[in-house]
C-alpha cells in the first residue's frame, strides 16, 4: 500500500481567496491565523501529531499535517495519511441502517428480535433500532476493555462471530431500555450486524459499496492489523504507557485489535471525512435530506463537557449534536489508545472542521475547544 502521489507535504497550507470569508474571524482561520499558530505551538512541543483541516463552503482552507506515522522508520505525517477514526465509525454504520430505513427494509422502532436471532426472549422483544442507535437500549457488556480471549483472534471472521457471541451472551440489559443514555459500542456492533442481515452482504462489504464509494472515500476502509503494520501510509497509534510516561506504539501491541467493528475501527484522512460530509449534505448522494435530519438532530441528552459557551449536547442517530454560543453544529469524535479523531459541521456558518491524530485524545481535545470558539465568535 504505497503513499498516494502529489499529496500536501507536512505543514502545507491551502487558501482560496474566493472561498475564505472576509472579516476577522475568517483572518483567525486561515493559514498564518491564531488557529494555525495554535496548532503549530501544539505540535512543536510534541503535544499534538496529526492533520488539520478546516473547510468553508466545502472547499479547503487550511490543511496541516505535523508529527510522524511511524516513529520507528521516520515517516513523517502528511495529508494523505490514513488515521484510525475510532468511534467516528458510528456515523457509518448509521448512515447505513437509515438508507435502509429509507428504503422500507427496516423500521426504527421495531424490536432487535425482529432482525437477528439468539438474543435472550427478553433483549429480542424489548430493545429497539432507535434504543441501539441512541445509546439507551442497555445491551451488551459493561464499557471495558478487551477480555483475553479476544487478543487471540486473527482473522476478520473471529473477531466479527466471537464479538457477537459475546454479547449475545449477555443474559439481559444493564438497564431498562429507554430510560437513560449509556455510551455504548456493543449497539452499535449488533447494529451492524443488523445492516448485514438486512442487506445480504457483510457489514464491510455494504458500508464500502453503499457509503464509502458513493462518497468518493476510495482509501477509506477497514485494514487488519497486518495490512497497517506493513502500510507506509497509515499512521501508527502513540499512546501514553501508564507506568513510564512515555509513548509507545500501541500498533504493534497485543492490545490492537485485529480489525475494526461497526462502532469504531476505520482508517481515513481528513481529505475523506470532508468527502463523507460533503456527501451527506448533497440530497440522495448517501442519504435524503430528510433521512440526513433526522440523524443529525438529537434524540437523547447527553452530559455536556465542562465548558461555558457549549449551552447543550445530545446523541442523534450515530452523530452527536451541540449547541456551542449559540450555534447548531453535528458529527463525531473518535478516542483509544493513540486515537484522537473529531470532525464537526456547523451548518449556519458553512464551516468544517477536521482533526485526526495518532496520539491519545487529549492531545486533540484542545485543538478542537479552540476550532469551536473561533469559527463562532461573532
Amino acid at each position: 500500500m504505497g503513499t498516494a502521489a502529489g499529496a500536501a507535504m507536512a505543514g502545507t497550507g491551502v487558501a482560496s481567496a474566493e472561498s475564505i470569508p472576509s472579516g476577522r474571524v475568517a483572518k483567525e482561520l486561515r493559514p498564518g491565523g491564531e488557529y494555525d499558530r495554535f496548532i503549530a505551538k501544539r505540535a512543536a512541543a510534541d503535544e499534538f501529531s496529526g492533520t488539520v483541516l478546516l473547510a468553508h463552503r466545502g472547499e479547503p482552507v487550511l490543511e496541516r499535517a505535523y508529527g510522524q506515522a511511524d516513529k520507528d522508520r521516520a515517516r513523517p505525517n502528511r495529508m494523505d495519511t490514513l488515521f484510525h477514526l475510532g468511534s467516528i465509525n458510528k456515523c457509518f454504520t448509521a448512515t447505513a441502517i437509515l438508507q435502509l430505513v429509507q428504503n422500507g427494509k427496516l423500521a426504527l422502532h421495531e424490536k432487535l428480535g425482529t432482525y437477528l436471532d439468539g438474543f435472550t426472549a427478553e433483549i429480542a422483544g424489548t430493545v429497539t433500532v432507535h434504543q441501539l442507535l441512541t445509546h439507551t437500549s442497555g445491551l451488551g457488556r459493561p464499557p471495558v476493555g478487551p477480555g483475553s480471549e479476544e487478543l487471540t483472534w486473527d482473522t476478520v471472521q473471529e473477531v466479527w462471530e466471537g464479538t457477537l457471541k459475546l454479547i449475545r451472551g449477555e443474559p439481559k440489559t444493564r438497564f431498562t431500555p429507554g430510560t437513560r443514555y449509556e455510551y455504548n459500542n456493543d449497539a452499535f456492533t449488533v447494529l451492524g450486524a443488523i445492516v448485514a442481515a438486512v442487506s445480504g452482504q457483510n457489514y464491510y462489504q455494504y458500508v464500502r459499496e453503499q457509503v464509502f464509494e458513493p462518497a468518493g472515500m476510495t482509501r477509506t476502509g477497514f485494514y487488519t492489523r497486518p495490512q497497517v503494520l506493513a502500510a507506509d501510509d497509515i499512521a501508527h497509534s502513540y499512546t501514553v504507557d501508564r507506568k513510564t510516561g512515555k509513548l509507545v506504539d500501541f500498533t504493534t501491541s497485543q492490545m490492537f485489535p485485529y480489525v475494526g467493528l461497526p462502532a469504531g475501527g476505520a482508517f481515513s484522512t481528513a481529505g475523506e471525512l470532508l468527502k463523507f460530509v460533503t456527501a451527506l449534505r448533497e440530497d440522495g448522494t448517501l442519504l435524503r435530506h430528510a433521512f440526513t435530519e433526522l440523524a443529525t438532530s438529537g434524540k437523547t441528552v447527553v452530559p455536556s463537557e465542562e465548558d461555558p459557551l457549549l449551552m447543550c449536547s445530545h446523541y442523534g442517530y450515530g452523530f452527536a449534536t451541540h449547541i456551542f454560543d449559540f450555534h447548531r453544529l453535528f458529527g463525531h469524535t473518535g478516542g483509544g489508545p493513540g486515537v484522537g479523531a473529531s470532525y464537526n459541521l456547523y451548518p449556519d456558518l458553512d464551516w468544517v472542521s477536521v482533526v485526526l491524530g495518532n496520539y491519545d485524545s487529549t492531545a486533540t481535545k484542545p485543538i478542537v475547544a479552540k476550532e469551536r470558539r473561533l469559527i463562532t465568535r461573532k
